[in-house]
């Protein structure tokens, strides 16, 4: 780990933190009243939040059972969020016992919660990193004491990529991360975007603005733009519930509208 004691980390309660709004829509404990209040008015705009965190979570658990039957064994997982099980760790380890995973998230609440993303297999690893996922180049060092860089990596930036506007670089901190991976490694993503509905998207993006925080929906083609020069697997860019829905089970969702978000994988050449 990074060395910080959990005890001693300090948790801003003064606004909400994605991250603690989405245990909230998980069910979760590990969240504060400024978090559930502002969750509460995201459901009053969409009744749906709950089924959009569950859907890509289960999302999660498909690409890691894919992941780990195509060979991979190394995991970096930035923008972890508090740990859920079954963790990223725990698909990775059922398939593969000697996976090594990293998860990375700059959530003093995720760091006070780590122990939970350390219960490795004896044949496998795990660690946790406390850093921004705008801060590449020190991911990717500290990961180095865990993963080999040399050999293929699953990257993972799952619900994050929408909380980094394009002005902060969010292009570019997708670009430099994959810079740094070998052949046959994978970049997997997933995301919101605004495609059914824009008068609804803008309105929770203005919500997240007036607290302070960022909320960046992404158009199909906008999303798809990450994964410029790498392979996608098929089916390519898909709504987030229908990324290969035949590697887990199907999570019930509420009316028949879809749940707005995309996923996808690519294999780095």
């Amino acid at each position: 780990m990074t060395g910080q004691d959990p005890a001693a980390v300090h948790i801003d309660t003064s606004k909400p933190h994605p991250a603690r709004m989405y245990d909230w829509f998980l069910g979760g404990k590990d969240n504060y009243p400024v978090d559930e209040e502002m969750a509460k008015q995201l459901l009053q705009l969409d009744a749906r939040g709950r089924d959009m965190a569950r859907v890509n979570r289960a999302f999660m658990h498909r690409a890691t059972r894919w992941l780990g039957g195509n060979g991979i064994r190394q995991y970096l997982d930035i923008g972890t969020g508090i740990p859920t099980e079954p963790n990223l760790h725990q698909i990775a380890q059922q398939v593969a016992p000697d996976s090594r995973v990293v998860y990375c998230d700059n959530d003093p609440i995720v760091l006070a919660h780590a122990e939970a993303l350390l219960r490795s297999t004896p044949e496998g690893a795990t660690e946790y990193i406390q850093a921004d996922a705008r801060r590449p180049a020190a991911i990717i060092e500290a990961a180095g004491k865990v993963l080999d860089f040399d050999r293929p990596v699953a990257l993972s930036l799952l619900a994050l990529l929408h909380f980094v506007d394009d002005e902060d670089g969010a292009y570019e901190l997708v670009n430099r991360l994959v810079g740094r991976l070998a052949p046959g490694s994978y970049l997997v993503l997933s995301h919101t975007t605004g495609d059914f509905d824009p008068e609804k998207a803008a309105l929770a993006r203005a919500m997240y603005r007036e607290r302070g925080l960022t909320l960046r929906p992404r158009s199909r083609d906008e999303f798809t733009r990450f994964f410029d020069g790498l392979d996608l697997v098929d089916p390519g860019v898909s709504l987030t519930a229908e990324w290969h829905p035949e590697l887990g089970e199907a999570v019930a969702v509420t009316g028949d509208d879809p749940i707005p978000g995309y996923a996808g994988l690519a294999r780095v050449r």
